[in-house]
């Protein structure tokens, strides 16, 4: 199993920043792609940002620009910067792992329990 804990999430206003973290652990053999996710109340959750093992990135449209994600493979971690939040980026942020496993090898999705993110006008 992989275990995603997640932190940095929390309340700030419009135009700050915010910088989450979530670290994988757990038999890890590899991880694919880690990200970041998102699900306002009364919406379905949507990706933010996802970065490949290799320099690839990717971004939802509402947030180029402004969100910066980055892993560190050694640390199995993956970070996501936040600037010039506004109030519509509020919402529960989680953090996505397609990972394999020493148990079974096989590629699957993981997710983290998710952290608030708020910010005011």
């Amino acid at each position: 199993q992989v275990q995603l804990v997640e932190s940095g999430g929390g309340l700030v206003q419009a135009g700050g920043s915010l910088r989450l973290s979530c670290a994988a652990s757990g038999s890890i053999l590899s991880i694919n792609v880690m990200g970041w996710y998102r699900q306002a109340p009364g919406k379905q959750r949507e990706l933010v940002a996802a970065a490949t093992s290799g320099v690839s990135t990717n971004y939802a449209d509402s947030v180029k620009g402004r969100f910066t994600i980055a892993r560190d493979n050694a640390k199995k971690t993956v970070y996501l910067q936040m600037n010039s939040l506004k109030p519509e980026d509020t919402a529960v942020y989680y953090c996505n792992a397609e990972a394999r496993t020493y148990s079974d090898y096989q590629l699957r999705n993981y997710w983290g329990q998710g952290t608030q993110v708020t910010v005011s006008s």
